[in-house]
């Protein structure tokens, strides 16, 4: 597992390049502007593998407060969605199992990102389209404390749609390539 890994740095561009700059996460400009984000490559393609892995970035955050939130990045062995999503289930059941419950959530983020009852090709997967499997683990504490100072955060994600809707699919598939640059 190394910092170096490609997908650091792709996926590093999509948050400065996509999620900042057109404003899909309105928290996020505060923590790369602080550099409070840790990006990180796991390696392993084994679900148990992955998961000890996980668990194990989670203590890390436990013990590292001026990291606010990981990006935890799966470069291979998840390429497909639906064992993607059985893994993000997995996840959110060890979180709970290890005692993280109320402590970190995850937002999951995938290339091949499909909301239920959409078709693969809308415009509206693309609010949760990235260049990697990315399971980002979130402090909840955080979280609630963002929400209660940001005026109807609950249209947030409607926003978010109507605003890929309005964009169309190319705008993003063309955005997500030049992640690899």
């Amino acid at each position: 597992m190394s910092d170096l890994h490609p997908c650091i740095a792709e996926s590093e561009n999509w948050v400065k390049r996509v999620i900042m700059k057109y404003n899909i996460c309105p928290f996020a400009r505060r923590e790369v502007e602080r550099g409070s984000i840790r990006y990180h490559a796991c390696e392993e393609t084994k679900v148990k593998a992955v998961l000890q892995a996980f668990i194990g970035e989670c203590r890390y955050l436990e013990t590292t407060p001026d990291i606010e939130t990981t990006l935890f990045i799966l470069p291979r062995g998840f390429e497909g969605f639906y064992p993607y999503l059985d893994l993000v289930d997995a996840a959110n059941d060890i979180l709970v199992e290890q005692g993280f419950e109320g402590v970190f959530q995850i937002a999951s983020f995938h290339p091949a990102y499909c909301f239920e009852d959409e078709s693969q090709d809308s415009p509206a997967n693309y609010t949760n389209r990235s260049p990697y499997p990315t399971l980002h683990i979130i402090r909840e504490a955080s979280m609630e404390k963002a929400l209660a100072n940001f005026a109807d955060p609950e249209s947030i994600p409607e926003r978010n749609i109507e605003f890929a809707e309005r964009k169309g699919s190319e705008f993003f598939i063309k955005l997500l390539k030049e992640c690899q640059q």
